[in-house]
């Protein structure tokens, strides 16, 4: 359709042009020797030569030597020419006409094919850029597709990696790299291609692809030795975990039920009753630690699933203090009354805040005092966890969240800050450790509820 309206534009045109040139010989007849005028109509070839190829001008040639034998040579209005000067200076005119059309379509054909070529670097140029933005070649795949439809002027195009069979009413062109096809071009069964622009294009994709192919096998491979490698450094830290933090309280426990089994050792009630609370307290402990190693585990996993409810600041607060005991009264509170709800999984923000605050006690001289101070800004809230212990230098402070990382102090099962940063991670926000003089300063930002909802109390 677009090729059948474009030839009839090309044929009004050239009937105008003709019908024009005659005009203005008809006006300079009076002036200037006929003969000497039948060049003009090369005005009207020329054109029409570099909009519409040779074709059609050789006909607007031919018509236009008609129209100058008919209108202006004598006899008048007809074909028969008298005098043989005339013959030649129309077979003169239709030589020149045909070769400054030929001229006019080859320098037309060259400046077509430049624009192509222009538009096929342009596209192998955005191509290059888009893969080299990082994404996967999946998500790329209709970006790229656009790109090559534009280059062989079609309105739609397909591409799949690979080799594939094309679906009904579609054509299938391998993209192939070498001897191997990188992916497959899939068209409208009735869609004209250039052959030239498809065999100079899609080898260029198709290196273009390959190299991402690659790229993506390689990241690939390392992101899989990435994980592990992690995953031996993990099983090596919970190996030494294992060692210390779970036989520790195993040893006092045997111990301890061994003192209370002997039949040979006689013990007082109060005796009894110390190593009765001995076995609660280090069971406690290995209860904490194996719920702590089963918390990493689903971090590390990705299975963490979150409830989010909107939840006083407060609240969460009084909630994570509860579970420290007679230590919790140590701790210093400022949190102002118009201190905005945070949407959360309560349960698992009271277990970030309860870590911080352990690490806290642990890390202050004895009797100090840790203060806990939340800010709400525009769109999140900071809560501020503040010891007076010794600090950590700017280098060692994210190594503070790797799993199994022990201050100088040795507590612990360097598991705390490690869990606290992915649920705070799960929930939103974000953890890190802050340079302050005074002490260890830890800052957990989680975002403001952009909602208002009944708060949970």
């Amino acid at each position: 359709m677009r090729t059948r309206a474009k030839l009839l534009a090309g044929i009004l045109a050239s009937a105008g042009a003709v019908a024009a040139v005659s005009g203005v010989v008809e006006l300079l007849k009076p002036h200037v020797p006929v003969l000497s005028l039948g060049a003009l109509y090369v005005l009207a070839v020329l054109p029409v030569a570099i909009v519409w190829g040779t074709a059609l001008a050789a006909v607007v040639s031919v018509a236009s030597m008609l129209a100058f034998n008919w209108f202006f040579l004598p006899p008048y209005h007809s074909f028969h020419l008298r005098e043989s000067q005339n013959w030649l200076a129309l077979a003169v005119y239709l030589a020149i006409a045909f070769a400054v059309s030929a001229l006019a379509a080859r320098a037309r054909a060259r400046r077509e094919d430049g624009e192509q070529r222009r538009v096929e670097a342009h596209a192998l140029a955005e191509a290059a850029l888009d893969l080299l933005r990082g994404r996967s070649l999946e998500d790329e795949l209709g970006r790229l597709a656009a790109l090559t439809a534009g280059v062989l002027g079609l309105e739609r195009a397909r591409l799949a990696l690979g080799e594939q069979p094309p679906e009904p009413g579609e054509r299938a062109l391998p993209v192939e790299a070498g001897l191997r096809c990188v992916a497959t071009l899939f068209l409208d069964e009735v869609a004209p291609v250039d052959d030239a622009v498809r065999r100079r294009f899609l080898p260029s994709l198709a290196a273009l692809l390959a190299v991402d192919v690659e790229r993506s096998r390689l990241q690939g491979e390392a992101l899989e030795a990435e994980a592990l490698r992690r995953s031996d450094a993990l099983k090596t830290a919970l190996l030494r975990s294992v060692s210390h933090d779970l036989r520790s309280p195993l040893t006092a426990i045997l111990a301890s039920a061994d003192a209370l089994a002997s039949p040979g050792l006689t013990l007082e009630a109060e005796d009894r009753l110390g190593l009765a609370e001995t076995i609660r307290a280090e069971a406690t402990r290995l209860d904490r630690v194996v719920e702590q190693l089963l918390d990493l585990s689903r971090l590390e996993a990705g299975a963490v699933e979150t409830h989010r409810e909107l939840w006083p600041v407060d609240e969460l607060v009084g909630r994570a203090l509860a579970g420290l005991g007679a230590e919790a009264g140590r701790i210093r509170l400022e949190i102002g009354s118009e201190t905005p709800p945070v949407e959360v999984d309560a349960a698992q923000v009271e277990r970030v805040l309860a870590n911080l605050l352990d690490n806290a006690l642990h890390y202050s001289p004895p009797g100090s005092r840790v203060l806990l101070r939340a800010e709400p800004g525009a769109t999140e809230l900071r809560i501020h966890v503040v010891d007076s212990g010794a600090g950590l230098p700017d280098e060692q402070r994210e190594a503070l969240f790797q799993p199994f990382r022990r201050g100088a102090a040795g507590h612990g099962s360097g598991l705390g800050l490690a869990i606290a940063r992915g649920f705070a991670e799960a929930n939103g926000g974000r953890l890190w450790a802050q340079d302050d003089p005074a002490g260890g300063h830890l800052v957990l930002s989680l975002p403001l509820a952009e909602r208002r909802a009944p708060v949970r109390a």
